[in-house]
């Protein structure tokens, strides 16, 4: 896929640049150590750091959130960059609860990034869970990102911070004359 750049920062923190666009993906830049509590006796513990710091990936232009409600995909450093950057795009309940400018969408929804002098990007939000079969009601919603611009020759980017689901998202994709091209950044730095 020529012309993007994609840097992994950690866990599920990537930083995506395309035709001048900034987009961060499920922002997490705390210290490790910390363990992060999802409920019903769920956590993990950080082990690893980002590789690269917060102030280092500004300016960015969209923040692509997975999902707001547990810190492994949004830790405290993570929403404290939220204010200086760009839209952020997440779920509907997410949305909700960041308030502000925050776009939400529920899966297989639709919104446009646009800008002066770069390509209008496609945000497609596609199902997503954290977690093993039938962990929703634990877990919450999440979603993950199909990403399409004029130009883009290979397809669709599909991008998450959380496993998506490969099957919905083929069945989205089928028709298309094009390959899509996948990126899940499913990995976390936490235990």
């Amino acid at each position: 896929m020529k012309d993007v750049r994609l840097t992994h920062i950690g866990g599920p923190t990537v930083l995506i640049e395309v035709h001048g666009w900034r987009l961060l993906v499920d922002p997490t830049f705390d210290a490790p150590g910390r363990r992060y509590a999802f409920g019903w006796g769920t956590s993990s513990r950080k082990v690893t750091g980002p590789a690269v710091p917060a102030a280092a990936v500004l300016p960015v232009d969209a923040v692509l959130l997975s999902h707001d409600h547990h810190a492994d995909n949004l830790d405290d450093a993570g929403r404290a960059l939220l204010p200086r950057t760009g839209a952020v795009v997440t779920t509907e309940a997410g949305a909700r609860r960041l308030g502000g400018a925050a776009r939400g969408l529920r899966p297989w929804g639709t919104t446009e990034l646009t800008a002066p002098g770069r390509p209008t990007i496609e945000v497609t939000a596609t199902p997503a869970r954290h977690g093993p079969p039938l962990s929703r009601p634990v877990a919450g919603a999440v979603v993950g990102f199909a990403l399409r611009w004029d130009g883009l020759d290979d397809g669709v980017l599909w991008i998450s911070g959380t496993p998506c689901s490969s099957a919905a998202c083929a069945r989205w994709l089928t028709g298309s004359t094009s390959t899509p091209r996948c990126c899940t950044w499913a990995g976390s730095a936490s235990r």
